[in-house]
């Protein structure tokens, strides 16, 4: 019963997070925009250019930001379960920055910049990656993290490596300071429509998912006395990750510890199930990233700040906690 409650109310906290957000989202910008005007774009729409702005450009980013933070949130719970290694996330173990790879190898020629080119060069990008992860750990779970993090950080530097030498070559640098940074320019409503519909399919396949990553967070052992085979369920984990990655990555580019932030925030509130941590980690990487990409907008207004070092500041002295306090025990 207290576990339900806590749940409920942080759902609650998070979706008048998210509402506030979303708000300040409309409301902020290199125009601020009153109340009235946000009310009538939405409801009553007119052909104007502030309602244009708010409709077509503010609105399908909000949702994005919002998309895109709740999906790097269940991509990191989802990935520290089946580890169970409190690093693991996308960006640190260099699923998103192989997605970052192949989407810049698509900036030698400009004609193969659509945005369905994107897509697939990302998910290709994060296939590779993920499974160059898998293959380095034999058994993820018993691997300690410091050689998670080894194998991790050497595939994040080689292929960011990778990314400026084609910069240079191709003189790109200004395109891929903004893959490395990450961001939302640009996003429109053809992002959002992607984006639900990785979300939709993600959502589901993740709450199926839920109860056997559950009995695999018990340990190996316990797993297949259970009658469950541990490498399956890692393996169709890692198989749903990977898109839902590759999608954040081909929307909002490099953005880094959201996934490894929320998890672990929203487990020490709530009991480390699935069933209730993946959705609110959906919610809270929601509002982690509106207000992050707020900060992004605003900081030097009219310029656009990368989104990308926000959640780097948080993100990097949450992780060396983590990394301290694993090694104190």
């Amino acid at each position: 019963m207290k576990q339900n409650k806590r749940f409920w109310i942080c759902i609650l906290i998070s979706i008048f997070l998210l509402i506030t957000g979303t708000y300040l989202a409309l409301k902020s910008g290199a125009k601020t925009m009153n109340q009235e005007t946000i009310w009538n774009a939405l409801f009553h729409y007119e052909d104007v250019l502030d309602h244009q702005l708010i409709r077509d450009v503010r609105l399908p980013r909000v949702i994005a930001t919002i998309l895109v933070g709740g999906l790097l949130g269940i991509c990191g719970a989802m990935m520290q379960a089946v580890t169970r290694n409190p690093i693991a996330e996308p960006s640190i173990l260099g699923i998103s920055q192989g997605a970052t790879l192949a989407i810049s190898l698509l900036y030698i020629h400009a004609a193969w910049v659509t945005t369905n080119n994107i897509v697939i060069a990302s998910f290709i990008g994060a296939l590779l990656s993920g499974l160059l992860v898998m293959f380095t750990m034999k058994n993820p779970s018993r691997t300690s993290m410091g050689k998670l993090l080894l194998a991790g950080t050497a595939l994040s530097t080689f292929f960011l490596s990778l990314s400026t030498v084609i910069s240079l070559l191709t003189n790109n640098s200004q395109m891929i300071a903004f893959l490395v940074g990450g961001g939302f320019r640009n996003t429109g409503w053809h992002h959002v429509i992607q984006l639900m519909i990785a979300t939709t399919i993600g959502m589901i396949c993740a709450m199926l998912l839920s109860t056997k990553i559950n009995v695999l967070s018990l340990g190996d052992d316990v797993c297949i006395s259970l009658g469950e085979k541990p490498s399956h369920i890692r393996f169709f984990t890692l198989l749903l990750i990977i898109p839902i990655s590759a999608i954040c990555v081909a929307v909002a580019k490099n953005i880094s510890f959201v996934g490894l932030i929320i998890p672990q925030v929203i487990s020490r509130i709530i009991k480390k199930d699935m069933r209730f941590l993946l959705p609110l980690s959906f919610l809270a990487g929601g509002v982690l990233l509106v207000f992050a990409d707020i900060l992004a907008r605003m900081l030097l207004s009219p310029y656009e700040t990368p989104i990308g070092i926000f959640t780097s500041l948080m993100g990097i002295p949450f992780f060396l906690y983590l990394v301290r306090k694993e090694r104190s025990q």
